[in-house]
């Protein structure tokens, strides 16, 4: 039987203005609200990302962002 899915959490999130773009990209072509697009990716986290370049592009982003927050 599959899972009911209910949306049961509500966290403020803040992102920048380009994930928040490619968020609401993500969800439109994939006809999902935000919320849903969000479940769907990190409920699926090990199967979405890429193993090779996630640790890569995490450094990247750590190494950027106080820079970014100013």
């Amino acid at each position: 039987m599959p899972k009911r899915f209910r949306l049961t959490r509500h966290v403020p999130v803040a992102m920048t203005e380009d994930a928040y773009r490619r968020l609401k990209r993500f969800s439109a072509d994939a006809g999902l609200d935000e919320g849903e697009a969000l479940s769907f990716l990190f409920e699926n986290f090990d199967s979405v990302i890429n193993e090779e370049t996630f640790g890569h592009r995490l450094g990247l982003f750590n190494a950027e962002l106080d820079a970014r927050k100013r």
